[in-house]
């Protein structure tokens, strides 16, 4: 069954208002988790739409303004590192996810979510393992909160540039581990996570 196939299964159930959720930056060890919440019209077809992990930098680019064209609604929930340290990378997500579903104009009747369930809100919800490589809106979710979040990290480069987040996003990289390891961490660290707190500075 291919990604549109899938999503229209729901709507001959008699769901109309399908909203896809998908994060983007859980494995980092700075910057927030982004969350995005896309419903896409029901006869839409959008060229090369997949996993935003599958696609490279330039393609994800064109896709996120066609998804901005072609969706229905979209919405965008953002934890930061203050809220990841505080509540775990688990709470910090479904909050994000819950906020991106709050973001959008009208409230969905069925949420088609990658691999987490989100239990505060009270709406239909399916949630199924690698969602993003089975269903359109959680593609194009995934698209929306890829972008969102690098975009945010090449924001932060200009305010952090001794840390590199132009490049590696906020992931673990050698560069980004060295340059923890000469300047500190900074508010955008996860300070909660192992590789960064063995990293920190004594003060």
């Amino acid at each position: 069954m291919d990604i549109y196939r899938h999503d229209e299964s729901f709507r001959q159930e008699g769901f109309q208002w399908i909203a896809g959720i998908d994060e983007a930056g859980r494995g980092p060890i700075a910057g927030p988790v982004v969350a995005a919440a896309v419903v896409l019209p029901p006869d839409t077809r959008i060229e090369g739409l997949r996993d935003s992990k599958k696609v490279p930098e330039k393609e994800r680019q064109r896709l996120f303004y066609e998804i901005l064209c072609h969706a229905s609604d979209i919405g965008v929930g953002i934890s930061d590192p203050e809220i990841i340290d505080r509540v775990n990378i688990l709470g910090a997500t479904r909050l994000a996810m819950e906020a991106a579903v709050r973001d959008l104009l009208r409230q969905p009747d069925l949420l088609l979510i990658d691999a987490v369930t989100l239990p505060n809100l009270p709406i239909k919800q399916v949630s199924t393992f690698k969602g993003e490589s089975k269903s359109a809106a959680i593609a194009a979710a995934s698209i929306v909160a890829k972008f969102t979040r690098d975009s945010l990290m090449l924001h932060y480069h200009n305010l952090y540039p001794e840390y590199g987040f132009d490049r590696h996003k906020g992931y673990c990289t050698k560069e980004h581990i060295e340059s923890i390891r000469i300047h500190g961490p900074c508010p955008l660290h996860r300070k909660s996570f192992q590789k960064v707190m063995s990293l920190m500075l004594p003060f």
